[in-house]
């Protein structure tokens, strides 16, 4: 019997091409009967989602290798085998599978101008080029999205055809989502609970993320963006937007702006609409308008600290009662951006001693002569996140508006905004900001570190920003999973770095290929009686439990190099394991002469001993062929957190608590094959840890290695 094994955690990009074929054959095909198993695991075997043991006995593992079983069917070909082979078969299929969309948007181009002026892929009937494409979009919430979004047209026509022409496809998706909707509602046991029971959910959901182009991305941020599209993308099947709070030109940049839609992409994310506010600075400028003539705003001109003062003790400004000729005069002063505008602000006319201060007529709308980076010179006027926010969520259909906790005083101001000018009130539903231990998460504060050269720049591997904590070497998958489990709750705590990294670590331990690294640092030469004299090399896999990673070179010689830590735990005729090679019997252990240092080796004697059982030895040390090979110079690099204290509080001056020294670095040379190694690679110096290759070694210049975090052990950031 022919069975199919589908892992309902697995990627369904992977998992819906295939369950598609199957179904379609066993509906055509009367010699054709095969069943159909759901698990609830991530993968069925070591490495992919999805399992086919075929009737001779034969098992498929890869999504692949099935795609070719199932297409030796001639009921899948249509008229031209060739031409489906190379839509099925030819790759195509995966190059669709990641979920990020800078990796998706070629494929997608691709397929977009392909389907120009055809209804189906190949042909002029349905076929497994058709259905294996289709099912792949389909499972990618990425490439889903842009679908739904419109963006492609020829690709958005052509989903549409294939779905509403072939309505079995309908519930072979539905039995996909059945099984991945159980895996989700079991999040709460997992520590996080998605049933919020948010409101009025049945007449549509529609979020947004509204950053502000004035830096990068953060872990904090991160955690909203992604907030917003669980319940818009997978929780309801609404819609995310996600809108630019460019109301402050001082501060904002196009670098920011382009940043963070790389870093969304990253993350998977992939808004079905971008906008910012600025696109509405008429319609914002003109509700103020109407403010001013029903008399629920006012011009002020009193000085900011004075301003401040009033409002936290409950005192009325002078301009309080002005008239609303006189209100509205100040505002077009503000508007042309001159010498007196600049003195003025617009406060809305809320209430002077309200117990809640941020009810105490707030600032609605700030004069700014400098240039927009997207409006240019046209606006002299701008509105503060606290006006523009809630009439821009109106305008643009927003039904709930997730805010982070620290918003939860100015939730009555954002419904008195619209109460005032009588639009239509979102649901807000407020939820902890994440929280870290030595941690800062101001934008502001981070952009003092930035500005005066505390950090290399907003990548810095120890700043929070999305950047920096993969440059350090995290996971998208992992920093998903860390989020997701955290949920929408409202409980503030401050996190551990420590449970971060643990989470990261289940996705680099897989595939991270395995190197030697030797510190230099009164490194050891150890002379190994019993080798080969001339060197030579073996091949030995890069991965233990990975053989896809492919072989190594490793160098065998009579001179050996060691860690001086190593050498220093040696005791006379210990047996030892030289991993990679085998057993060795230390005979001799010559120590410095300095008597400063005396504890320090400087030389080792070792026979080897191949036939000795490496499961009785105490020791497993590694080390690399002083020749055979080119050592290759890395320097290893270590982070301490930037800060003392694990949460400042809002009177701490951040300056009495910097940590003095955060950069830990150690020459050391490594293994000739980390010369094949690119940048960005993560990868395992065996006994020293996990690290990310920042800089590739080129000939005359060491490469760098960042190391990374495990959980195991304070992970500075």
């Amino acid at each position: 019997m022919t069975a199919l094994t589908v892992a309902s955690k697995g990627n369904q990009a992977i998992t819906l091409p295939v369950l598609l074929l199957v179904h379609y054959l066993n509906g055509n095909d009367q010699d054709v009967n095969i069943s159909i198993e759901f698990q609830d695991v991530e993968t069925v075997n070591e490495k992919t989602p999805i399992k086919l043991d075929w009737r001779d006995g034969e098992v498929l593992q890869s999504a692949a290798s099935i795609h070719a079983k199932l297409m030796e069917n001639k009921t899948l070909h249509g008229q031209d085998r060739q031409a489906v082979d190379e839509w099925v078969t030819g790759g195509r299929v995966g190059n669709l599978a990641p979920t990020d969309f800078k990796s998706i948007e070629g494929p997608l181009l691709e397929l977009d101008h392909h389907l120009t002026l055809r209804s189906y892929i190949v042909g002029y009937t349905l076929t497994a080029a058709n259905l294996a494409i289709w099912g792949a979009i389909r499972g990618n919430k990425v490439a889903y999205a842009a679908v739904k979004k419109g963006a492609m047209i020829n690709v958005s026509r052509w989903f549409k055809w294939i779905e509403e022409t072939n309505d079995w496809i309908a519930p072979v998706v539905q039995s996909l989502n059945a099984h991945a909707q159980e895996r989700k509602n079991a999040k709460s046991k997992e520590g996080a609970s998605y049933d919020i029971a948010l409101p009025d959910t049945d007449k549509g959901v529609v979020t947004r993320f509204p950053p502000e182009p004035s830096g990068y991305l953060h872990i904090g941020h991160a955690k909203a963006a992604l907030l917003n599209d669980y319940f818009a993308h997978e929780m309801y099947k609404g819609t995310m937007i996600c809108r630019f709070d460019d109301t402050n030109p001082s501060k904002e940049k196009e670098e920011f702006q382009q940043s963070i839609v790389e870093d969304l992409a990253l993350m998977g994310i992939k808004p079905d609409k971008t906008s910012h506010t600025s696109d509405y600075f008429q319609e914002i400028y003109d509700q103020c308008v109407t403010l001013l003539k029903a008399g629920k705003a006012y011009a002020d001109d009193t000085e900011r600290e004075t301003m401040q003062h009033q409002r936290f003790d409950g005192i009325a400004s002078k301009r309080r009662d002005a008239t609303i000729e006189e209100n509205l005069a100040r505002f077009e002063e503000m508007k042309k951006g001159n010498e007196e505008g600049v003195r003025w602000c617009i406060r809305a006319k809320i209430s002077v001693d309200n117990p809640n201060k941020a009810m105490r007529d707030p600032v609605i709308y700030r004069c700014n002569p400098q240039r927009h980076h997207r409006t240019g010179e046209k606006w002299k006027v701008y509105p503060t996140y606290d006006f523009a926010c809630p009439l821009v969520d109106s305008i643009e259909g927003i039904t709930h508006a997730l805010r982070t906790i620290e918003y939860r005083d100015r939730n009555p101001q954002y419904y008195w905004m619209l109460d005032a000018l009588d639009l239509r009130k979102p649901n807000i539903w407020d939820f902890a900001r994440m929280n870290f231990v030595r941690t800062l998460l101001s934008k502001r504060k981070l952009t003092k570190f930035v500005d005066t050269g505390h950090v290399w720049g907003w990548d810095d591997p120890r700043f929070p920003t999305i950047r920096g904590i993969r440059r350090r070497g995290m996971t998208i998958d992992a920093l998903r999973e860390f989020i997701l489990k955290q949920g929408p709750s409202r409980n503030i705590v401050n996190l551990d770095w420590t449970l971060f990294w643990a989470t990261n670590k289940k996705y680099i331990d897989p595939i991270a290929p395995r190197h030697t690294a030797v510190v230099l640092e009164n490194a050891v030469t150890a002379i190994v009686n019993g080798a080969r004299v001339a060197p030579y090399t073996e091949d030995k896999p890069k991965h233990g439990k990975n053989p896809e990673l492919g072989t190594k070179k490793v160098a065998y010689s009579p001179e050996i190099l060691i860690d001086q830590t190593d050498a220093q735990s040696f005791v006379q005729d210990e047996e030892i394991t030289l991993m990679n090679w085998g057993n060795a019997i230390v005979r001799k252990i010559t120590h410095s002469l300095n008597p400063l240092h005396l504890s320090l080796v400087t030389s080792l004697d070792l026979e080897l001993h191949l036939q000795g059982d490496v499961k009785t030895t105490k020791q497993k040390i590694t080390w690399l062929a002083k020749s055979g090979q080119e050592l290759i110079p890395v320097d290893l690099v270590d982070f301490d957190f930037l800060i003392t204290k694990d949460k400042l509080e809002e009177e701490d001056n951040v300056d009495d608590f910097l940590t003095p020294k955060t950069e830990f670095r150690s020459k050391a040379v490594a293994d000739g094959n980390l010369a094949e190694v690119e940048e960005g690679t993560v990868l395992q110096f065996e006994r020293k840890g996990y690290f990310r290759l920042d800089r590739a070694f080129r000939h005359g210049e060491s490469a760098v290695a960042f190391c990374i975090p495990t959980g195991k052990v304070n992970a500075g950031k």
